[in-house]
């Protein structure tokens, strides 16, 4: 009863127009605070990314729905200094309470600041490759390959290193050759650029190239390396390897495998070796090496 009784004093004390005008600056704000969070959203979106465009709204939003509820406390009896530190105090257990929040929202405002990638772009990060689909404050959202959604925080981006794989409009394709040491390597570089004059997909400019890498083990290595859009990439990277494979057989030209001598040393006895027909290899097992 005591409670109830000091309740109805204190707000008969404050006044009930205070409260009326209170509560009509607290509903001003929140009206504001959708009107502005629309205008910085529809002005920002027609210049930079939609999601960094609702996260500026977002933030303008709530910013000017605190400076209304401020001003309505006020109105009923709080200090603003007593309000400004107490909300200081609350900022600073917050961010000992959620530091890795706030690594990643400070983090967050830096990527919109530098923009090193968009909605729509494929990432790798930490061996992690997707595309973008979503940029919010705390972290972004890849879908990857296999249709899957993982989502990265902005701190992490910010300390790992990220590759923007779609960033520029063309992408270069390098494709390893290995040919046998019998083979010329003129006619083998004519023929690669022969391939990619004909298919529509590559580009002559910049000029693809064949590059010799070294000498293997078994096979010259080569390296042709070609131009394409970045929406054909792996498209046209398949189809120019079945290209090739289908041109170096029509040529004769041999791509080398590895093979393997076994030696078992001279003082080991030879292995036994027996040549048998199908049919003797499903009558019995034997001891004896077959081929």
């Amino acid at each position: 009863m005591n409670n109830t009784t000091d309740w109805l004093s204190s707000f008969s004390a404050i006044g009930i127009k205070n409260w009326v005008f209170a509560a009509s600056l607290l509903l001003l704000g929140i009206l504001l605070s959708r009107l502005t969070r629309a205008i910085i959203q529809s002005t920002l979106g027609k210049t930079i990314n939609i999601n960094r465009a609702k996260v500026w709204g977002r933030v303008s939003g709530y910013f000017v729905l605190g400076i209304f509820f401020a001003i309505a406390l006020s109105q009923l009896g709080f200090q603003l200094s007593v309000i400004l530190g107490a909300a200081g105090i609350f900022s600073v257990a917050i961010g000992f309470a959620a530091q890795t929040s706030t690594s990643n929202l400070i983090s967050g405002l830096f990527l919109m600041i530098e923009k090193p990638f968009i909605i729509g772009d494929v990432l790798e990060i930490e061996g992690t490759r997707g595309e973008v689909i979503a940029i919010d404050w705390l972290s972004i959202t890849l879908k990857m390959m296999d249709n899957t959604a993982v989502r990265v925080p902005n701190e992490l981006i910010i300390k790992q290193t990220l590759k923007n794989i779609t960033r520029h409009p063309i992408r270069r394709i390098d494709i390893p050759v290995g040919i046998a040491y019998k083979e010329k390597i003129s006619p083998v570089r004519e023929l690669l650029i022969d391939i990619v004059d004909k298919n529509e997909k590559c580009l002559s400019q910049p000029e693809p190239k064949v590059w010799v890498t070294g000498f293997g083990a078994s096979s010259v290595d080569l390296q042709l390396s070609v131009f394409v859009r970045k929406e054909v990439f792996m498209d046209t990277k398949s189809m120019l390897l079945e290209t090739i494979k289908c041109r170096f057989d029509e040529q004769g030209i041999e791509i080398p495998f590895p093979h393997h001598s076994i030696y078992t040393g001279t003082d080991s006895a030879p292995f036994p070796i027996k040549l048998v027909t199908p049919d003797e290899l499903s009558v019995k097992p034997t001891n004896e090496y077959k081929t």
